[in-house]
């Protein structure tokens, strides 16, 4: 399908989960949908990320199962928890029926291919996005809704949408300030091994090492803990081990954020966890370990000014408690194919029509994003009584305010936002 010069533009600012299930959702009749990309999208970061079931249901809407099954999808069935001792001590299960469609794992790499295939895909209704890659975007003028790259070349959108992630460019001419992203005091070892390598480890339990049903494990201690089950079919296991930054046995503060870890220094910090989960951590290559310091967002002030917003991590990057974070930007996507779906977004009356759409947005997506922020937060609290095995983390605490979204419209329609109470956001 051919662009035509009378096409309503939409740019968007960076090819990641979120600027992919916009370039999809945003794809019709009479629209010309351009995706830039800084990296040339060789490889994506190898890690298991999860769409929880407020995300999976906009998939299916969408059409999108078909792609994704390609992405070798492992439906995760619950939550187990263990103690510093390595004692069962709760088991949170997930069923369809709870919400309306699964909590679902996937290798990063894996979902954003995914994604791509199905953003240029001559089978779905439009014209397919235009994906330029090693386009750094330098400069963002929110009022003309033009973006500058760093070869000097203008573009010019209808829309510009900024899905450039927690560095983002975009964020600080929408905001006419540098809102830099906060340390959050905790950072995070991340593994992917093969799970069959776990299988002969002594002592794991049954439920950690069986890919089928998948579950996701979390052992806690003190103020750290572990996250970690199986994706890409049940061939990889993922782990997350969270550190507060005092208790580091290495310095994780880097300008890249993202470095190699130090399995030594990995096996020091978790000294007092259970011998089997060392054993695994043990089990994974020297060069197969990455150490980031966790950053988010405080929310901001506003995501829009006049046909600019910014989205996804840009607008409310988030800790990985909650397992949200890609969640809450094809929930952004979703937002954004509703109200503008509703105008007339073609030639100048187009235009306005698309700032009153970008205003809905916000007003539907603004407070729900905010609570799940705090609701991340909250998660990174010391889960475990210092100085006893006591869990008092409880994974299943927020699940029914996440995951039984429906979409942005109903959301309003709904009252739901102004159902939760002050006690729920308490820090």
């Amino acid at each position: 399908m051919d662009r035509q010069d009378g096409d309503f533009r939409v740019v968007i600012v960076g090819g990641g989960i979120a600027g992919l299930a916009t370039a999809i959702a945003l794809r019709g009749p009479g629209r010309s949908v351009t995706v830039l990309e800084r990296s040339r999208m060789l490889r994506e970061t190898g890690a298991l990320i999860s769409l929880q079931p407020n995300a999976s249901k906009i998939i299916t809407r969408w059409g999108l199962d078909p792609f994704l099954a390609a992405a070798e999808p492992q439906i995760d069935r619950g939550f187990r928890l263990y103690d510093v001792a390595g004692n069962l001590v709760r088991e949170v299960p997930l069923r369809t029926d709870q919400f309306g469609a699964d909590r679902v794992l996937y290798h990063r790499q894996d979902l954003h291919s995914a994604l791509r295939s199905a953003a240029v895909s001559q089978d779905r209704p439009g014209a397919p996005a235009d994906i330029r890659t090693a386009c750094d975007v330098v400069r963002c003028d929110p009022d003309a809704a033009t973006v500058t790259l760093a070869s000097g070349e203008v573009l010019q959108g209808d829309l510009v949408i900024g899905a450039d992630g927690i560095k983002s460019t975009v964020r600080a001419a929408v905001l006419g300030e540098t809102r830099q992203a906060i340390p959050t005091g905790i950072s995070a070892y991340r593994i992917l091994i093969p799970t069959q390598s776990i299988q002969g480890i002594e002592g794991v339990p049954d439920g950690v090492k069986t890919p089928e049903p998948a579950t996701t494990t979390m052992v806690i201690g003190n103020d750290k803990r572990v996250i970690m089950g199986p994706g890409r079919g049940g061939k990889l296991f993922g782990i997350v081990a969270l550190v507060p930054d005092e208790q580091m046995a290495e310095e994780s503060r880097d300008d890249s954020w993202v470095k190699p870890g130090s399995k030594a220094k990995l096996l020091e910090a978790f000294a007092d966890f259970p011998a089997w989960l060392r054993a695994i951590f043990d089990s994974a290559p020297e060069d197969g370990i990455g150490l980031w310091q966790l950053r988010d967002l405080d929310p901001l002030p506003t995501w829009i000014r006049r046909r600019t917003i910014i989205i996804g991590d840009a607008a409310h990057a988030m800790l990985p408690t909650q397992g949200q974070g890609a969640s809450q930007s094809i929930e952004d996507a979703e937002a954004l194919q509703a109200f503008l779906d509703d105008m007339n977004i073609r030639g100048r009356e187009g235009r306005g029509g698309a700032q009153r759409a970008l205003e809905k947005v916000f007003e539907a997506r603004y407070e729900r994003v905010s609570l799940i922020q705090s609701y991340s937060r909250q998660q990174a609290k010391p889960g475990a009584e210092k100085g006893s095995n006591r869990v008092s983390l409880d994974p299943g605490q927020f699940l029914k305010y996440n995951c039984e979204y429906e979409g942005a419209v109903a959301w309003l329609r709904s009252g739901t936002r102004r159902e939760t109470t002050s006690s729920e956001v308490a820090a």
